[in-house]
Order: C-alpha cells, then sequence, then structure tokens
C-alpha cells in the first residue's frame, strides 16, 4: 500500500491524534523561534557590553533592520502558538 493511502487511512481511523500532532508542531515551531530570537538578542547585547560591566549588560541600540526581523520573529512566533492552541481545541471536538 502506498504511503499516502495508509497514511489517509490512519488520518480516518484517528483524526484526533493527528490533529494534536500538528498542533504539537506548531507549538515545538513556534517556541523554537521565541527562544531563538531571546538567544541571538542575548548574544547581541553580552557582544556589546564591556567586559567591566559584566553583571549589568547594557541595551545597545540595535538597528531599525534588526528590530524588525525580531518582530517578525515574534509574530510568527505567536501566529504558531495560537495556531497550535486552535488545533489542540478543535482536536478535542473531534
Amino acid at each position: 500500500m502506498p504511503a499516502l493511502q495508509s497514511a489517509w487511512i490512519y488520518y480516518l481511523n484517528h483524526p484526533a491524534l493527528v490533529i494534536n500532532a500538528l498542533a504539537l508542531f506548531y507549538a515545538l515551531s513556534g517556541a523554537w523561534l521565541i527562544f531563538a530570537t531571546q538567544y541571538r538578542s542575548r548574544r547581541t547585547i553580552f557582544a556589546v557590553s564591556p567586559a567591566s560591566n559584566v553583571g549589568t549588560p547594557p541595551m545597545p541600540e540595535t538597528d531599525a533592520a534588526t528590530q524588525r526581523i525580531n518582530r517578525m520573529f515574534y509574530a510568527v512566533a505567536t501566529a504558531c502558538l495560537g495556531l497550535a492552541m486552535l488545533l489542540s481545541l478543535i482536536s478535542t471536538v473531534v
């Protein structure tokens, strides 16, 4: 039996499980985007801070392009997490 037919049959037999797995994928993707953006921001902060002020990292002025990229990453991550929540709620109804 071809793979797509077996996947379709599995979906027909267990729709809630498949929808919940898709929700888990979106949740992990959104969480990874948030984590990666936070990590990148913190790495920039510590790269700019002088060695004498190790305990208090300054807030560097990032350029406009970096701020736009960060906002876009946060927006996509929020959309992914929202879609994951919606799919999880839908899987309880199915």
